[in-house]
């Protein structure tokens, strides 16, 4: 993702931008900020699979060193037997049978039931182990990858961090105000609604007025990200999202614009922003970093699509 703004923080003094200028500027990094985030927020969905993979594959490999074990002692005890007694074979066998032949047939058989079994279980932790190698491989690479894409953003979101503070300050220097003047999170009484919805809704509207701050993973109680506010209201209500907007729109339900209830979510910008419908066409979000979460219309932009928890 191109960071755009290093060359807005480069105009002369003697051309100072307008304060819709500087406002745009900062909307721009603003959104910028909020890409990254929520790519993090994914990495560190991603990373946290990958963890629970690698806990999967150690652990699946158990029962079939265990079986091994089993294998192993029987191949001992056939070698052993063999070396004290000479080869045990048919030949063997039949020479040390006091039974008569039916008492061969059954040693033949017994002996060639447990090499049968033997070998399986061989065969099978062999094939265990070779996949578990494999497997492994795979996911420690994954794992490498995936830490290189955290440092990478981390430096990429401390500079737009660095460069929304300098627009903040210019703002504020020439205006007297870092962010919107008269900008309130007042989202006022929450409505009555039945069920986990209305718990959710309730629990948006309680948030009101704290800053959305686009941090790492900030899902409350004091800062929020977009999808760290939807994830935590719908918590509240006994429902689990993962910490991030597209992974929210793959975990919901597909609905119309003439289906919304309150407690749905509406996504924006492809899957970069999220917002919980609270009803009468408004929205509570976490919206531009350093702003605070408000109700506002759910036409703040073109939605992406609509989801419904299920």
């Amino acid at each position: 993702m191109a960071i755009a703004v290093s060359g807005f923080l480069a105009t002369p003094a003697h051309a100072a931008p307008s304060e819709t200028e500087l406002k745009k500027q900062i909307e721009t990094a603003s959104n910028q900020l909020e890409d990254i985030t929520e790519s993090y927020n994914k990495l560190k969905i991603d990373l946290a699979k990958t963890a629970s993979d690698q806990k999967n594959l150690a652990a699946s490999i158990a029962p079939a060193k265990a079986k091994l074990l089993v294998a192993s002692a029987q191949v001992n005890n056939i070698a052993s037997t063999s070396y004290m007694q000479g080869r045990i074979g048919p030949m063997a066998a039949m020479l040390g049978d006091s039974d008569g032949n039916g008492g061969l047939i059954d040693r033949m058989s017994y002996l060639d039931l447990i090499q049968r079994s033997n070998q399986r279980d061989i065969n099978a932790y062999t094939e265990t182990t070779e996949t578990f190698n494999t497997r492994s491989a795979a996911l420690k690479t994954t794992q490498a990858k995936q830490t290189a894409q955290f440092k990478e953003i981390e430096a990429r979101k401390k500079k737009i961090e660095g460069d929304i503070k300098k627009l903040r300050a210019m703002r504020e220097q020439a205006y007297g105000s870092a962010t919107e003047t008269g900008v309130s999170g007042a989202a006022g009484k929450a409505p009555a609604i039945a069920g986990s919805a209305g718990v959710a809704v309730s629990f948006a509207y309680k948030q009101a007025n704290k800053p959305a701050y686009y941090g790492y993973g900030d899902a409350g109680p004091n800062t929020f990200d977009c999808s760290g506010l939807t994830m935590a209201a719908w918590d509240a209500a006994g429902k689990s999202l993962p910490h991030n907007a597209a992974a929210q729109y793959s975990a919901t339900a597909r609905i119309t614009k003439s289906q919304l209830q309150p407690g749905d979510l509406v996504f924006y910008r492809s899957l970069g922003h999220v917002g919980l419908y609270v009803g009468g066409g408004m929205i509570i979000d976490a919206s531009r970093e350093g702003e605070p979460i408000k109700k506002r219309s759910i036409n703040i932009m073109t939605p992406y699509g609509y989801g419904r928890v299920k």
